[in-house]
């Protein structure tokens, strides 16, 4: 997994509105990305309320936030829809972007171990660099979090 000063590698993903993010295009600001692992399931569901709810704080605090899954285009429109979420999505069904950030790992449930996406949240700096890397192990108020988090980040931020 990508560490505190890492570079954040540059990607493009497509959108749930039909067009895509380019990370290179924010290099100016704060990029807020949060990884989950599937559509329309509790807990995924949960947390894209939670940040939708908050993504005009995160807007009017001049952040990019982005929701990344290995679900299709096609499936975070549905998901979208169904639950009037605000929040960009993006497709990555190859997995290429979750596995450069290095959240597709080992996972255990009920004794039986898997490969899967493990829940987890970047800041990236104005410089592009990870300012921030949070594992949401409790999903009920990680959003929350984040945005805390960004916003004591931008008050330490010399370029805020």
């Amino acid at each position: 997994m990508l560490a505190l000063g890492d570079t954040a590698p540059d990607f493009t993903l497509p959108l749930d509105d039909g067009t895509s993010f380019h990370l290179a295009e924010h290099r100016d600001r704060f990029v807020v990305l949060f990884f989950y692992p599937q559509d329309d399931t509790q807990g995924c569901t949960k947390q894209n309320i939670e940040f939708s709810a908050l993504e005009p704080e995160f807007a009017g605090a001049g952040a990019i936030l982005l929701g990344i899954s290995p679900d299709s285009v096609e499936k975070h429109r549905m998901f979208r829809s169904k639950h009037e979420l605000t929040v960009a999505l993006a497709a990555d069904p190859d997995r290429s972007v979750i596995e450069r950030f290095g959240v597709w790992q080992p996972k255990r449930l009920y004794g039986r171990e898997f490969m899967g996406l493990v829940r987890t949240t970047f800041i990236i700096g104005p410089d592009g660099r990870i300012a921030a890397v949070l594992r949401a192990t409790r999903v009920a108020g990680h959003a929350q979090k984040v945005l805390d988090l960004l916003k004591s980040l931008q008050a330490a931020s010399p370029e805020s």
